[in-house]
């Protein structure tokens, strides 16, 4: 059975709607009855994507704050991008003279204001014809957000208002590199991290004393002036502690999948405060610590599933090098539970600065059971064997031991059986910790589980053993690692473990071919048709995420 066709019938589907939706966003209508001609099946989702397109483009409110809140923005107006721009050109009061930088919603220039002879970095909504209302909502956003901040560490916005129908902010221009473009070239040293961060929590901390969450901490967003001063930019994701209002809807995640909290990625805006922003400074830390994010996956839906639920390793498990004090501080910050975390972003800017003191730090390694549950989080495969494994072994143990069921030749049996695949499964546990082997460890650790269900039904009951149930929670379990090949691999492992248990193992150690009339039970049948059907009906669900996630990714995480 293939799934080749479905996924790239799927994938074929995404990237005609992508194009024909960018060719509506380009004012291009023309490719309609093109796309039709050729794949009719999308008639409806075409006539959604019109219908949507023609009432985004009546108007957009634009509503920020200053002398231009209010004004309504055109369609016509918004198509005046960047895109067709030669530099410098004058643009309003300013002459933009480079480009300096771009997201998913803004661009950033380089500018001279004319009428004051200052160099400034001028904002603005870029290469779409059609600025979404969420992407002129969070714009206006950021100008309200940080109109009134005043500290050292965080960039000051000058101007705001609209040229030619385009939204602008006119913002300090910080003559250095982003701390993204810094890290490139590996971890910072020791001292220079924790000055860094402290700095930083301290201009969080103003942040969310003055009523704001920034909700986009992230290295990329932090630069260096000058004087070697990380300066907190950016603040299009901003929440404002004082509104009602949501710029994005509940459910939605907003933000950077690596450095976003976990309430933030499951998208429970009740419930992001400034406590998300501390685990954000814990996610910048953790990188300026180790040169990576504590969370790395190909995909969106594999990074959020790690953000949701999963530990990061700890960042002395990346580098020996890192203290044992600096490794706790960062995993407080990144703990699932808002509550574990820092109170505040002063709290760990006071930790930071007792550290580089000398004096002790507040932090703690927590009790047993918070270790044991970080533990489980951070080896979510291990630990669910593991508990498989030590609750089989119980139920053994106490048939051997004290209701003397079994004999000794088959208890040491199970023992040796159990002793090996424990031993394997922490050996691919800690191999997985390695990105060269991510791909290769699933499928082998598949192949072992299969051979050890297997060794086990052979050394007890067979077909009539309750150790049966495994064939099916593995195929289910395989759905967790989210690829689909692993699934359709997990099922033919199940397949051909369970026809070399139904070839009974009777027949091949007594040679009793009476035995062989076992074959003749429907059972057999019914019991494999069920496991390629479970096997189909996971690897569909898995193929369903994973080709949502990446159109998802395609349009949104960018």
């Amino acid at each position: 059975m293939s799934v080749s066709d479905p996924v790239q019938r799927e994938e074929e589907t995404f990237a005609a709607l992508n194009a024909y939706l960018d060719g509506l966003h380009a004012g291009q209508w023309s490719g309609r009855d093109e796309l039709l001609r050729a794949r009719p099946d999308l008639k409806a989702a075409v006539a959604c994507l019109d219908a949507l397109e023609q009432f985004a483009s009546s108007a957009i409110v634009f509503e920020a704050g200053g002398p231009e809140a209010g004004t309504i923005v055109s369609a016509a107006a918004a198509a005046q991008t960047e895109m067709a721009w030669s530099l410098p050109r004058d643009f309003g009061d300013y002459e933009l003279l480079e480009e300096i930088g771009r997201g998913g919603m803004g661009i950033v220039y380089k500018a001279r204001q004319k009428n004051l002879r200052r160099t400034v970095a001028l904002k603005m909504i870029h290469g779409c014809a059609l600025p979404s209302i969420d992407q002129l909502r969070r714009f206006a956003a950021e100008a309200q957000a940080a109109a009134d901040l005043r500290h050292p560490n965080i960039v000051r916005v000058l101007d705001s208002g609209q040229v030619e129908g385009i939204p602008y902010l006119a913002m300090d221009y910080i003559e250095g590199a982003s701390l993204a473009q810094v890290l490139t070239a590996g971890p910072l040293d020791r001292e220079t991290a924790i000055r860094y961060l402290s700095a930083i929590a301290r201009a969080v901390d103003y942040l969310h004393r003055q009523g704001i969450i920034h909700r986009d901490l992230k290295p990329s967003n932090i630069l260096l002036d000058g004087d070697g001063r990380p300066i907190v930019t950016d603040f299009g994701l901003a929440k404002l502690l004082r509104d009602d209002s949501q710029l994005t809807q509940s459910g939605v995640a907003a933000g950077t999948p690596s450095y976003m909290a976990p309430e933030q990625a499951a998208g429970h805006t009740s419930r992001v405060t400034p406590l998300c922003d501390v685990y954000s400074l814990g996610a910048v830390f953790y990188e300026f610590l180790t040169g990576r994010p504590p969370f790395q996956a190909a995909t969106a839906i594999d990074l959020l599933i790690q953000v949701l639920e999963r530990e990061p390793p700890a960042p002395r498990q990346i580098d020996r090098s890192i203290s044992r004090t600096l490794s706790l501080v960062c995993l407080k910050c990144l703990e699932k539970d808002p509550a574990n975390r820092y109170p505040s972003a002063a709290a760990l800017a006071d930790d930071l600065e007792r550290y580089l003191k000398g004096d002790v730090v507040e932090v703690s390694a927590g009790h047993i059971g918070s270790r044991l549950a970080r533990w489980a989080r951070r080896e979510p495969a291990l630990v669910s064997r593991l508990a498989v494994f030590l609750l089989f072994y119980a139920v053994e143990a106490v048939n051997y031991y004290l209701l003397d069921r079994w004999n000794g030749r088959f208890h040491y049996s199970v023992t040796a059986v159990l002793a090996i695949w424990v031993g394997l499964s922490f050996a691919f546990q800690r191999l997985m910790r390695r990105d060269a082997w991510q791909m290769v460890i699933p499928a082998a650790w598949a192949f072992v589980d299969a051979a050890g269900l297997l060794c086990m039904l052979l050394l007890g009951d067979g077909r009539m053993s309750p150790l049966m149930i495994g064939y099916p929670l593995l195929i289910v379990a395989s759905g967790l690692w989210f690829r689909v090949r692993l699934v359709w691999l997990m099922t033919l492992l199940a397949f051909t473990s369970y026809s070399v248990l139904a070839v009974d193992f009777y027949v091949w150690r007594t040679g009793e071919l009476e035995q062989m009339a076992l074959l003749d039970s429907d059972d057999h049948v019914y019991f494999l048709v069920g496991l390629v059907a479970m096997g189909a009906a996971v690897a569909y669900q898995v193929q369903r995420v994973r080709a949502l996630s990446r159109f998802y990714e395609r349009r949104e995480w960018k």
